[in-house]
């Protein structure tokens, strides 16, 4: 076995220095990379929770202020409230993991309130003090807008910061060269996970590391005469040693990696000792975390993928959502659709209302509607420009579509045109939020992967359409398409609809 020599002893001085919350790493293949200032999101949440209840304090005791309670009994109550909400917040967020807590955890704040509120009650409720009322509703109000503020700016700061390659730990991946590889190729599609690879430790499997990872320490296949128990110390001290050389602050087992069992638990042990984080990559891409679960049997720890598809309440709250919403907007954007009708009539002879015939949930066919941005002869000249479109996938796309009249490319660079399909979702036909709907000849083209797409109602705006639409590769496309299918949640709808806007006036990707 060919490892890695330990450093002098100040090398092992630093190692026993306790990691900051976020080391900070500037450069993610530096292996002495320069610290910059650590961005502890703990900190600023929990300032912030502070500040939320010496606001909901103040305004409960200011004379005159916004908060007045109609007794002095009343009055300490929700101010028991205001003191006590930071406390009960980190008191909810205590066991939440440092490396990915900073995620979104918006449902804490709900949680601390409720329980905050049910001990005051019952105390409220033994000593005869009426708590519910005007002073009650502003003080929670207070509170949960300003936790909930506060947790938005610490995740869109954190999110920042991680693109930028800082708020990292600076990571060791140890595992076979094939799952070190897949690894770095993932976190490379990814600019806000937490981890920052600085060098690998490989496991011999036959085939050569990724030329981006620096290589600081080899485990061969085998060890001949040795019993295993050697061969665990042996592994566990490569590892070690690895991560004294690039003062890695994490350690990440990848897929294959020979570290399974007792041979992991033992790894973490030695990690722990030198206050170093374990985490294992289980090869999982694009499984949102509340379809995970984590659970026991016996002493094995078990990881649950449960189904995503929507059923009972959650489908049919989806489909009163889109169906309503779709009407109101029918109703609020009638003028608007008016004018762009009368533009598109204007525009040369045709109809108003272009009807093409579309693959929606299931593989059935439905006609969907869209304002006409193409002259008479579209269809027929498609054949003829298939050499020159610039999608890499049956999908067809042209950067500069002939077929498109001035009133066209008006109506597509801000998603006018769809404006039409509205009526499809109120038919039940389309969501608002979905997957691309496919034509018939690009679905004929879906290999078993892509198929997928076709198990969610198709919509006006997904994933594919916020994230670059028409810039994006084909595989791309079908990532994002399946990660919403296999995925989908009702809070994500509604995050998507409002990333819709902004994504519809930049006019990225629409063409």
């Amino acid at each position: 076995m060919a490892t890695v020599g330990l450093s002098s002893a100040g090398a092992r001085a630093r190692s026993r220095r306790r990691p900051s919350e976020f080391d900070g790493d500037r450069g993610r293949g530096d292996l002495a990379p320069t610290l910059s200032r650590p961005f502890r999101y703990r900190r600023a949440t929990a300032a912030g929770d502070a500040f939320t209840a010496l606001i909901a304090f103040v305004a409960i005791w200011l004379p005159g202020g916004p908060v007045q309670a109609p007794s002095l009994a009343q009055t300490l109550a929700v101010s028991t409230i205001a003191v006590g909400w930071p406390c009960v917040l980190t008191v909810k967020t205590a066991r939440a993991d440092r490396l990915f807590a900073g995620g979104g955890p918006y449902g804490d704040v709900l949680r601390a309130l409720a329980a905050l509120i049910a001990v005051v009650a019952i105390v409220c409720a033994v000593l005869d003090v009426r708590l519910l009322g005007g002073p009650f509703l502003a003080v929670s109000a207070i509170l949960v807008a300003g936790s909930l503020a506060t947790r938005v700016y610490v995740r869109r700061r954190l999110r920042e910061l991680r693109q930028r390659g800082r708020a990292t730990r600076r990571t060791l991946v140890v595992g076979p060269a094939s799952g070190i590889a897949g690894a770095v190729d993932r976190y490379g599609r990814d600019g806000e996970h937490p981890l920052a690879v600085v060098a690998a430790c490989v496991e011999d499997d036959g085939t050569a590391p990724p030329a981006t990872v620096p290589v600081v320490g080899r485990i061969d296949k085998g060890l001949p005469g040795h019993d295993d128990a050697v061969r665990d110390e042996a592994l566990i001290r490569s590892v070690r040693e690895s991560v004294l050389r690039v003062r890695a602050r994490a350690v990440c087992v990848t897929p294959g990696s020979e570290f399974t069992g007792d041979r992991l638990r033992a790894l973490s042990w030695t990690l722990g000792d030198l206050g170093v984080d374990l985490v294992t990559d289980l090869g999982l891409s694009d499984v949102a975390l509340h379809r995970m679960g984590l659970g026991s049997m016996g002493s094995g720890v078990l990881l649950h993928v449960r189904h995503a598809r929507p059923a009972g309440l959650r489908r049919l709250a989806k489909a009163l959502t889109d169906r309503l919403l779709a009407a109101v907007l029918l109703l609020v954007l009638s003028p608007l659709m008016l004018s762009i009708a009368t533009a598109v009539r204007l525009s040369g002879p045709g109809p108003v209302v272009y009807r093409q015939v579309r693959v929606g949930q299931d593989g059935l066919f439905f006609t969907m509607m869209k304002f006409r941005t193409m002259h008479l002869d579209a269809d027929l000249r498609r054949a003829e420009l298939m050499g020159d479109c610039d999608g890499d996938g049956p999908m067809f796309k042209m950067r500069d579509d002939p077929r498109i009249t001035r009133v066209g490319r008006v109506l597509r660079r801000y998603s006018l045109d769809e404006l039409p399909q509205l009526v499809n979702v109120v038919r039940g036909e389309m969501s608002l939020v979905g997957p691309r709907p496919a034509l018939p000849e690009e679905v004929a083209a879906y290999d078993t992967v892509a198929r997928r797409r076709l198990r969610a109602v198709p919509g006006m705006t997904g994933l594919w359409q916020v994230s670059g639409r028409s810039n994006l590769s084909w595989g791309e496309t079908v990532r994002l398409d399946l990660r919403y299918v296999d995925n989908w949640s009702y809070s994500e709808d509604l995050q998507l609809l409002g990333r819709t806007a902004g994504a519809v006036v930049r006019s990225t990707g629409a063409y």
